[in-house]
């Protein structure tokens, strides 16, 4: 039994060594030289997947400095990461390039998608306001409604319409309305709504917010669930025992039921729409509680701090310019306060691509995009 046991670790490490790789200069591309799977990716969200949108806005939510970036080719670029995001991996994995933030996106570079997610934003307009400038959910739909305009002005209205149905939308927003709304002190919201109602009013427009992408075309849809938030190095740091915010934990919950919810009434009244729900949440329990079972190669098994921060479990103030990061890494499944490193980022996109229903549900990203 020991032999077996040993031997199954063995495999799974070095294959899973080798996606913990994906993204860092000097290693192979997922997807090099490998045919598109979908002619698109059009990505919506927030900094877990922010590449620079924020670069240019008088925003306090910006990543666009060292140490940001140390491990991407290039440096900082305005990820909130190490390295690659959990979109730039899915993008190759699917056979694209990396997709270009909508603040650099122009000409023939949009044609493989855009990213307009943004630092600090919401499904709420009012969600972030602490940081100032962000692009909220509802200016990102703006945006692609603007790309849309170019690209039909370019190729044609029946081309473009065909071309966008069989594209992805990778969506991924909430974390903020409750990190930068419901549970900021200086926000009316938690005294007007419990858990419950509060998901509820976030479905609601979310539900909006989804459809308006569907009436301009949009028919594949990835969405992503709020994580395990109550388990980031900020929250870790402000509990007296440096444990994990249970509280907080139970409160996204209800989000995310309804998001599933909301796939299931939304598939039934869009016509040939179909979703799926990566279940970040879930994921995210299993590497904190088994991280070992990832990448025990490369060690990956500091999941109590960041690699780079200030304070308490190095979660209390996020990485300052400059500051010396972490030297192991890959060994960290917090980049940050609030961020997972590369290494994890990677895991959550090869999850999310090819991973079962405990993962995504209730299809793959791969079994979407052959749709």
């Amino acid at each position: 039994m020991a032999k077996l046991s040993l031997l199954v670790c063995m495999c799974s490490c070095v294959w899973l060594l080798w996606w913990a790789n994906v993204g860092v200069s000097d290693d192979p591309v997922v997807g090099a030289g490998t045919r598109e799977l979908v002619p698109a990716m059009f990505i919506f969200g927030d900094s877990l997947i922010d590449n620079g949108n924020n670069n240019d806005l008088p925003s306090l939510a910006k990543a666009n400095y060292f140490p940001y970036g140390i491990d991407f080719n290039g440096g900082p670029t305005g990820r909130f990461s190490n390295g690659y995001t959990m979109v730039d991996a899915i993008a190759e994995l699917l056979g694209l390039p990396l997709i270009p933030p909508y603040s650099e996106a122009s000409g023939e570079n949009v044609l493989h998608g855009v990213n307009y997610a943004s630092a600090a934003a919401g499904i709420l307009d009012i969600t972030g306001r602490n940081f100032v400038g962000r692009i909220p959910f509802n200016q990102q739909i703006r945006n692609f409604e603007s790309t849309l305009d170019q690209i039909t002005g370019n190729l044609g209205a029946d081309d473009v319409a065909q071309a966008i149905a069989r594209c992805l939308f990778f969506i991924g927003m909430g974390s903020n309305d409750y990190l930068n709304n419901y549970l900021m002190p200086n926000y009316a919201t938690r005294n007007q709504y419990n858990s419950v109602q509060f998901a509820n009013l976030l479905i609601q427009e979310y539900t909006r917010q989804v459809t308006s992408l569907y009436n301009l075309g949009a028919r594949k849809f990835i969405i992503s669930g709020v994580g395990l938030m109550g388990c980031i190095p900020n929250f870790l740091a402000r509990s007296p025992n440096g444990a994990c915010s249970e509280d907080v934990n139970q409160l996204v919950l209800p989000f995310n039921a309804n998001i599933k919810s909301m796939m299931n009434s939304l598939s039934a009244t869009l016509p040939n729409s179909k979703f799926i729900y990566i279940d970040i949440y879930r994921i995210f329990q299993d590497i904190l509680a088994n991280p070992g079972a990832y990448v025990c190669l490369t060690g990956l098994s500091v999941v109590d701090r960041g690699c780079c921060g200030i304070g308490r479990n190095s979660g209390q103030i996020t990485c300052l310019p400059f500051q010396t990061p972490c030297l192991n890494r890959k060994q960290y499944v917090f980049w940050d306060a609030f961020h997972p490193t590369e290494t994890v980022n990677v895991i959550l996109a090869r999850r999310a691509f090819s991973g079962g229903p405990e993962a995504v549900y209730p299809m793959n990203i791969q079994q979407l995009a052959s749709i």
